[in-house]
């Protein structure tokens, strides 16, 4: 299954979804995931720096929905009530089925960088569970 996260600005939630998805979903299960924003904001080096914590990487630059074929995708996960509205007007004419994942914008938080971090880490965590139940593999 071929999966597309969606969210505002394409730098925090939806790369991390990719990524995660890639490393630990795609290998057992197939299909690769790939993100977009609704409009691309410039890259998060906290995002960067959370995924990196456990050895892996965002490679891609922020990029627009509008850049994408969704044609190709058999899932759309929209991560913002926005990115959900965008993605049903985006796929009503598309056999492709679009899910909402509410996830914590970390960006909105306040506070010392080791509070942000810990935002970020609870964003990149709750992603990951999330892809967990939603992808179960057998290991």
């Amino acid at each position: 299954m071929d999966v597309l996260f969606l969210c505002n600005r394409n730098v925090i939630r939806s790369p991390m979804a990719a990524v995660l998805h890639n490393f630990f979903i795609s290998g057992h299960l197939g299909g690769m995931a790939e993100s977009a924003g609704i409009t691309p904001g410039e890259p998060d080096p906290l995002s960067r720096a959370v995924l990196g914590e456990i050895g892996l990487a965002i490679t891609e630059p922020p990029r627009s929905v509008d850049e994408v074929k969704l044609g190709r995708f058999d899932l759309i996960v929209a991560l913002s009530p926005q990115a959900q509205h965008r993605a049903l007007e985006l796929s009503r004419n598309l056999p492709t089925l679009v899910e909402f994942w509410h996830i914590a914008d970390p960006s909105l938080s306040d506070g010392s960088r080791e509070q942000l971090l810990a935002a970020y880490r609870a964003a990149r965590d709750e992603l990951l569970r999330k892809l967990k139940h939603r992808f179960p593999t057998s290991t």
